[in-house]
């Protein structure tokens, strides 16, 4: 929570942005996935995203699903 926030943007885009950029994108997942494995810059502006390879296959999609389904609050 220290780069993205559920409803505001902090360094990175808030949840509910990317969820609203990627709706209805049948790949969002799968893109989703390899961005925040890989890391990646330039799609939300100058400021890159650090790789997370550390954290599991499954976690990833956990926490990428749940973006993508709004980031509902907890």
């Amino acid at each position: 929570m220290g780069c993205h926030q559920v409803d505001k943007k902090l360094v990175g885009p808030a949840y509910k942005d990317v969820a609203a950029k990627y709706k209805g994108d049948k790949n969002a997942l799968a893109t989703l996935t390899k961005k925040v494995k890989t890391g990646g810059s330039g799609v939300w502006g100058p400021v890159p995203m650090p790789a997370n390879a550390g954290v599991s296959d499954a976690d990833v999609k956990t926490v990428v699903e749940w973006v993508l389904a709004g980031a509902p609050a907890k």
